[in-house]
């Protein structure tokens, strides 16, 4: 992305209950969320000034800090009137908002349950996850080398930041290969989702998308299978063997970020982006700017 890196913008970032310079939001290198990964976000798309599913995505935060072990010392009303009057004070109409909360740096060693729990909101006006013109066509995916783990050893339902780090393995090595993302596998070796969005497949007219055993059932996800399910569609959530690629005929992303992607290749694996995936890509398109009119309406 051009401009300044994200140390460097002009704008405010509400932390800890104020709205403070964006340069001033700041950490001590010994914060135990830096160390020992003891932190939860969320990743919220506005349109038209207001986040879509807000409310979902505040109490998702809230559950992923529960997962870990801690509580967030804000309601959730709290923090949905801080999303909003950021983009309001900040002038931000289609946006992207990461909120986050972390343990701070009072114990430096794995046991911290004493240490105070702060939370951030940050927003910048973010274009498309992936290029236009690359998203219409369908982007390459590689099939990454780190799989989902087994539920059993990691707190797979929360947003939390560890879970991330074999995400940022997976997509750099995929990207040195001239892909756009990678598909992971789930720790038994069936299909999970991508680096950052969830993945769903066609074939005979019927949509097919892995069950969230070890990844989150995401937002986007359930809102993209909804509108499946109103245009008359079949959704299969089950699971999906990497076998089963060769003959599935379309292929999409969902999440915050990506919205609605069509996938031309994953590894060894064609597909061509046709109808139903882009009438769903067109229908989120649909929803989410209708939902950012009606919320200016309301005002």
């Amino acid at each position: 992305m051009a401009g300044p890196t994200f140390d460097q913008h002009d704008g405010e970032i509400w932390y800890d209950g104020a709205f403070v310079p964006w340069a001033d939001a700041k950490v001590h290198v010994l914060t135990h969320g830096l160390h020992y990964a003891s932190a939860v976000f969320e990743g919220e798309r506005a349109y038209a000034g207001h986040v879509f599913k807000l409310e979902e995505h505040t109490k998702r935060l809230h559950a992923s800090a529960n997962i870990l072990g801690f509580e967030l010392p804000y309601t959730a009303e709290q923090i949905n009137n801080a999303t909003n009057e950021l983009l309001s004070r900040a002038g931000l109409t289609d946006a992207y908002v990461r909120p986050i909360a972390w343990r701070g740096s009072e114990m430096m060693g794995v046991s911290a349950q004493k240490n105070t729990i702060h939370v951030a909101i940050a927003a910048w006006q973010w274009p498309s996850y992936f290029a236009p013109e690359e998203r219409l066509k369908g982007i390459r995916l590689d099939i990454a080398e780190y799989r989902r783990p087994d539920p059993r050893t990691a707190p797979s339902h929360s947003k939390a930041a560890g879970l991330y780090m074999i995400c940022t393995l997976s997509k750099h090595a995929a990207e040195n290969k001239g892909y756009a993302d990678a598909m992971m596998l789930d720790w038994q070796g069936n299909v999970a989702e991508a680096t950052g969005a969830n993945i769903f497949f066609v074939k005979d007219g019927q949509v097919h998308t892995p069950t969230p055993v070890c990844f989150l059932d995401g937002i986007t996800r359930r809102t993209v299978i909804d509108l499946a399910h109103k245009r008359g569609l079949t959704v299969n959530e089950r699971t999906i063997t990497p076998e089963e690629l060769e003959g599935f005929e379309e292929c999409f992303l969902t999440g915050t970020a990506a919205e609605v992607t069509p996938v031309s290749e994953i590894g060894p694996y064609k597909f061509v982006p046709g109808a139903l995936s882009k009438q769903l890509m067109d229908d989120y398109d649909t929803l989410v700017r209708a939902a950012g009119a009606a919320a200016i309406a309301a005002e």
